[in-house]
């Protein structure tokens, strides 16, 4: 059923006279009929009886109208409501721990004023859950710190990040080091999967192979926690995650000599995603906020 099948039987239900109809709605009287003839062969049985040159609703009729007419109103509500707010909807999006704890929050809060119909289901995952999400379609959107080569995912660089190695050793403040002068320490270093972890494994090349793991650990604070009451202990973070603390003098930078550890963010999404106007303005709300923040 269409909805201008629908539209032509709830008029014809005020009004049975096809020349008085066909004149309100600028069609044809053949185009009405078809339509109601149409919309009759899908109920399967008539909707009206053809009384002389009269239109006149039958018992099928009657309860058609009683029970379509409330939902059609419905349609047409929602079909109104659309067309007036384009970015009325919801979006599912997933960010990696940095990312989704330091930088989208004030990002999607900043949205929701701009767009209060919208909203915006987040989540926090690891690097490569998120990009499996991205791939079975389970999230619009993904947020991820490490590289993404999958030929089904999209990516587009959202801002820069620094990783660097901290511990609250003060023999350590503003010391430079090769990576293997560090391996008498504990190093403590987030779970298989994450971004940060990826990126600094990687970095450190074949040294990787002699790296003394002590622990892992998945959230930020623990690592933190664990750095500040053991100053034998070591890792590789962000620099946002640990802004606070080296201002405060609680934690220290150890800068590494021969070893880059700079790395973009990425928003990642389907190659097959519809972009869809709340889509595509979001996209562009994160670019530009991201942009601004560096």
């Amino acid at each position: 059923m269409t909805l201008k099948e629908l539209s032509i039987f709830y008029h014809l239900c005020e009004d049975a006279h096809l020349c008085n109809l066909s004149k309100k709605l600028g069609i044809t009287q053949s185009a009405i009929s078809l339509a109601i003839k149409s919309l009759e062969k899908k109920v399967g049985e008539p909707l009206f009886d053809r009384i002389g040159k009269k239109l006149v609703l039958s018992e099928k009729g009657r309860l058609f109208y009683e029970k379509t007419h409330p939902h059609y109103e419905a349609l047409k509500e929602a079909q109104l409501f659309f067309s007036h707010n384009a970015l009325a909807g919801s979006l599912k999006i997933a960010s990696s721990k940095t990312i989704g704890e330091y930088l989208m929050p004030s990002i999607v809060y900043d949205f929701r004023l701009l767009h209060p119909s919208v909203s915006v289901h987040k989540t926090i995952q690891n690097s490569a859950s998120i990009i499996e999400m991205v791939k079975n379609g389970a999230i619009d959107m993904g947020f991820i710190e490490s590289s993404c080569d999958e030929k089904e995912i999209r990516k587009e660089v959202i801002a820069d990040d620094e990783l660097i190695v901290v511990s609250s050793d003060k023999a350590l403040h503003n010391k430079q080091c090769y990576i293997d002068e560090l391996f008498d320490k504990k190093w403590i270093l987030r779970e298989k999967g994450s971004g940060t972890r990826e990126v600094f494994l990687e970095a450190l090349g074949e040294s990787v192979k002699t790296l003394p793991l002590f622990l892992e650990f998945s959230e930020f604070e623990e690592a933190k926690t664990l750095l500040l009451r053991y100053n034998e202990s070591i890792t590789c973070l962000s620099r946002v995650v640990v802004e606070n603390e080296l201002k405060r003098g609680e934690l220290f930078e150890v800068t590494l000599k021969n070893i880059s550890l700079k790395r973009p963010f990425y928003l990642i999404y389907h190659k097959d995603k519809y972009a869809s106007k709340l889509f595509s303005e979001f996209k562009r709300f994160v670019l530009e906020a991201s942009s601004d923040r560096q």
